[in-house]
């Protein structure tokens, strides 16, 4: 009895912590932008290695990574704020915020 007297009081606490500083952050577009940049830098110069090597032509190569570079990050980037969009796999986040932090802005 007393254990599960602890239990509950335990989790009551637990929910109103949640209920009272529930905060949730999501990415904005201009991250969803970068993020987007540094991967299409990474797959382009393996886009140009792999042009080099099949064609045996480094402007050929670089022609197809330069046109690759923009399609893919245009692509990445409207992909990324779709999924912005979709609950499946997100989970809430629970910050325990001091009354000051409360004032602050989270971007």
């Amino acid at each position: 009895m007393l254990l599960d007297a602890i239990i509950k009081a335990k989790e009551s606490r637990a929910e109103s912590k949640q209920k009272a500083n529930k905060f949730v952050r999501k990415d904005g577009i201009s991250r969803s932008i970068v993020k987007s940049i540094s991967w299409r830098a990474v797959g382009t110069v393996d886009t140009i290695i792999i042009s080099w090597f099949v064609t045996g032509k480094p402007t050929l190569a670089l022609s197809i990574g330069a046109v690759e570079l923009v399609t893919k990050m245009v692509l990445y980037t409207i992909h990324e704020r779709v999924w912005e969009h979709i609950s499946y796999g997100k989970k809430a986040v629970y910050i325990d915020m001091k009354e000051d932090d409360k004032v602050k802005h989270y971007n």
